[in-house]
């Protein structure tokens, strides 16, 4: 049975360059979550006025790839200890987030979270959001697949193409074979 979460690591273009790379990720969506007005555009939403983060929607199958492996991915992909920013990226659009699906998964990441945080393990307090799903609109088409289709595009070659070759170096056991 699959399972869905939804993380924003910044800018959900180097998160689902990652996460579609990932074996035992059956789908990946970029999109909006948590925010209180309903189908927000992308501008609506770089205006910071509408509550979203940007956020990846990933659906996956816990035979192949649990939980606690898509968090290790997760928080080792990504800057979790800076309030609404990613690099250059800055907002509350930006901010590390991670949006459950059930109690169980909203448990799981909690105590994730809270032993990152005891083991000090970056240095710093992890500020990453743990709440539970509450709104999720898609992002626009445009959106979708972004790396893949524009792999040459500044912001592609520059700041997502890293992030890919961190996660391919650092994950590489989690990495699908086509890769």
């Amino acid at each position: 049975m699959q399972k869905t979460i939804y993380l924003g690591g910044g800018c959900f273009w180097c998160t689902e360059a990652v996460f579609d790379r990932v074996t035992g990720v059956v789908d990946v969506e970029s999109g909006y979550a948590n925010g209180h007005v309903p189908n927000p555009s992308y501008e609506q939403v770089c205006d910071g006025t509408t509550g979203h983060a940007e956020v990846l929607k990933v659906v996956f199958d816990p035979q192949i790839i649990g939980l606690t492996e898509l968090l290790q991915i997760f928080f080792g992909t990504h800057d979790p200890t800076t309030p609404n920013r990613q690099g250059n990226d800055v907002g509350t659009q930006y901010r590390s987030a991670i949006y459950t699906t059930s109690n169980t998964q909203l448990q799981a990441v909690t105590a994730f979270v809270s032993a990152l945080n005891v083991q000090n393990t970056f240095g710093v307090p992890v500020v990453t959001q743990v709440q539970a799903l509450e709104s999720y609109w898609p992002a626009e088409a445009y959106h979708q697949d972004y790396f893949a289709r524009n792999p040459h595009q500044g912001y592609c070659a520059y700041v997502v193409g890293p992030k890919v070759h961190k996660f391919l170096q650092t994950f590489a056991q989690y990495a699908k074979r086509n890769d």
